[in-house]
């Protein structure tokens, strides 16, 4: 067999090294959420810097592998897509999304993934303003399909809510909250994530993104959970 020339042998380790560099290192939870936070001021200031998929980052992650910085479990909602809101690269985030944002079984395990064999260091429980399915579940109106089942999940946190004594969209903003939390609470059960988070190498946080000016809130750590775990 012939031996490939020096200068193509050093061509092929240097376009390896630069896709290799061009998946994402690990991050601490500290620093994953800080650029969480860096990306959601891009994007709301109309300076994004990751606008489309880059055929480097596409062929990279396709060679070596995913190394998604965060794991989010959003709303289904067409007006919230992660990537877009925290302004991140192809691969960046593993995102799971559903209506509500509920934390049942599929959704917890494909988190449980996330954490196990992709090593992330933060989970994002992503709510938004307005969200359909909680105020589905204000109203208590008959359902229809398989609707009463989700409904149920987010049922505790609208209790919560009115227990509160809150009305109106003070309610259904409160009630967003809650249902944060409470998904929060529903995945910190799984012993895969509780072992993470007691090893200080995941952190799971709440967030709430305001769906008209694009601006997400990140909550702050509930002193005690407000929805029973």
């Amino acid at each position: 067999m012939k031996k490939l020339p020096t200068l193509l042998v050093s061509l092929l380790l240097s376009t390896s090294a630069g896709l290799a560099a061009n998946v994402a290192s690990p991050v601490t939870p500290d620093q994953a959420l800080q650029e969480l936070k860096a990306g959601n001021a891009r994007y709301v200031a109309g300076k994004s810097a990751h606008p489309r998929i880059d055929a480097e980052r596409r062929v990279a992650t396709a060679t070596y592998g995913q190394t998604p910085h965060a794991s989010i479990l959003g709303c289904a909602d067409s007006r919230v897509p992660p990537e877009i809101v925290f302004d991140q690269p192809f691969a960046n985030l593993f995102v799971v999304r559903v209506a509500g944002n509920v934390a049942g079984v599929d959704e917890t395990a494909s988190v449980e993934y996330s954490v196990l064999v992709l090593k992330v260091p933060l989970i994002v429980v992503l709510g938004h303003s307005k969200c359909g399915a909680v105020q589905a579940t204000i109203d208590n109106k008959e359902l229809p399909g398989s609707l009463p089942q989700l409904v149920s999940m987010i049922k505790p946190s609208v209790e919560v809510a009115q227990n509160e004594k809150k009305s109106g969209g003070e309610l259904l903003d409160n009630a967003i909250k809650q249902n944060v939390y409470h998904s929060m609470a529903e995945l910190e059960k799984s012993p895969i994530i509780k072992e993470a988070i007691d090893a200080k190498k995941l952190k799971v946080i709440g967030a709430v993104r305001d769906i008209k000016d694009g601006h997400i809130v990140f909550l702050p750590e509930p002193k005690l959970a407000a929805v029973a775990k």
